[in-house]
């Protein structure tokens, strides 16, 4: 059975990356072989030997030996768990991409767009990534996505130059977002569980988050892609009339999103919580600002209606990419089952036991560089989160060791070599319509090279500690 739930995946993975050959959209096989899954699971429980307890990272003791009543109600609560987790994820960020767009709605994004007089491409492709790497320590990486994205969309018109800059931003948000604590959810995860400080984590991996996106941006800048100037707009778009609350509500709007990882290091609640309250804040100001009544009764009457079409929380939501909420769920839910019954725990005892010691300064933790360097590439193909919920389970190094960092870095940064090895690129995908293979094509080997020259870096910072 456990075979069976694995070649589902395979082949729901697959027509993921073949969807513009197929022509099914990427959320139909995320979401079948999700629930495919969870039902073999469901129908298989007694024949399996492992099962992987997320909440406390490890294996369960003598799963075979529980009763059959015991192991349905354990994978209830492990699905239930796994829900949770995702439904965090999902509506941190449905908050964010509706804070994006009810600042679109008064067209704040103009103001950033005059503040880049530049059309030259390489000089814009700087701007962005710089950008990517900064935002995405300060409010993650997801989020500085939606939100480059949003206005790289204003400036940048013509889609085939525009999932260029696309992909050179996920790969500049992804190592921005490794060396920060509330950067990247498998970062933070090694900062909740005290493996990692903040003070260390800055220290080992700032000089190799940076040169992981450096390199890649340095080598883009000489590609045709990023040759030659952007098309200038046509006038019809530059005389369009601007909101005269356009400044403050994009002020209004970074504000709120900023405002969420201080909330949670404050109250050390979920960072969803606090995306909520800023939205609430941000949508108090919206509907002020556009003078519509508020209304949340008779949902079908006149003048909730009437309000419908004038709110600018009505209008965000309504522009909100549902199918890549849709595909996030049945992704991250899939991966969940096989997570679950303990493959990917597997997977990565499998490397520490297999790949021979040729790590100099991790010999004593019991693991190579090289399975910490497999476990980065690994996370391209599954999601990073399982492969350090397992680590957490496999190792045990004190706080602060090279080998925590190490995988921090990896797990954060490997991802961008695929599209959907990472949060930031499975958004970066639903909100530009990215090719799978396109992106493998020519985005994937400057990930990797930039993956490789942050390693070679860290292997010196992680000298001065």
């Amino acid at each position: 059975m456990e075979t069976i739930i694995i070649v589902v995946f395979v082949l729901g993975y697959l027509a993921i990356t073949l969807e513009h050959s197929i022509k099914v959209d990427k959320l139909v096989p995320a979401l079948v072989m999700m629930a495919i899954s969870w039902a073999l699971i469901s129908l298989g429980i007694d024949s399996f030997p492992n099962w992987f307890d997320s909440a406390k990272h490890a294996l369960v003791d003598n799963f075979p030996g529980l009763a059959h009543e015991a192991k349905m109600e354990l994978m209830e609560e492990t699905l239930l768990h796994h829900l949770g987790k995702t439904a965090e994820i999902l509506v941190f960020l449905l908050g964010a991409m509706t804070i994006v767009e009810i600042i679109d709605y008064f067209d704040g994004f103009s103001t950033i767009k005059n503040f880049i007089k530049t059309k030259k491409k390489s000089k814009i492709l700087w701007i962005f990534c710089f950008l990517a790497f900064i935002l995405s320590a300060i409010i993650d990486n997801l989020t500085a996505t939606i939100v480059l994205i949003s206005i790289l969309q204003k400036i940048v018109k013509d889609r085939d130059v525009r999932i260029w800059y696309a992909g050179l931003i996920i790969i500049a948000a992804n190592a921005g977002g490794a060396f920060s604590p509330i950067g990247d959810v498998t970062t933070t995860m090694l900062w909740i569980a005290n493996k990692v400080s903040t003070g260390h984590l800055f220290g080992y991996l700032l000089v190799p988050s940076l040169v992981c996106m450096l390199v890649p941006t340095f080598i883009a800048s000489f590609l045709p892609a990023f040759k030659g100037y952007l098309a200038e707009e046509d006038q019809g778009e530059i005389n369009k009339p601007k909101s005269r609350f356009s400044a403050v509500m994009l002020y209004l709007g970074l504000a709120a999103i900023i405002f969420v990882p201080i909330f949670k290091v404050a109250t050390h609640l979920p960072p969803y919580v606090g995306m909520m309250l800023s939205l609430g804040i941000v949508a108090i100001f919206a509907e002020y600002f556009s003078s519509s009544k508020f209304s949340l009764t008779e949902p079908h009457g006149g003048e909730s209606d009437a309000h419908a079409k004038h709110s600018p929380v009505h209008k965000s939501l309504s522009k909100i990419e549902l199918p890549s909420i849709l595909f996030f769920l049945g992704i991250l839910m899939a991966v969940a089952a096989l997570e679950s019954l303990g493959v990917l725990f597997g997977f990565a005892s499998s490397l520490q036991d297999n790949i021979p010691m040729l790590g100099t300064e991790l010999h004593h933790a019991g693991v190579s560089d090289l399975v910490v360097i497999l476990l980065g590439i690994g996370s391209a193909v599954i999601d990073n989160v399982p492969l350090v919920a397992a680590s957490l389970g496999m190792f045990s190094v004190p706080m602060d060791n090279e080998l925590w960092h190490f995988i921090a870095y990896a797990a954060g940064t490997g991802g961008s070599m695929l599209v959907i090895g990472s949060a930031a690129g499975v958004v970066a995908m639903g909100m530009e319509k990215i090719d799978f293979f396109w992106y493998f094509k020519k985005i994937s080997w400057l990930a990797l090279i930039g993956f490789l020259a942050g390693t070679l870096v860290f292997f010196f910072t992680r000298t001065l500690f």
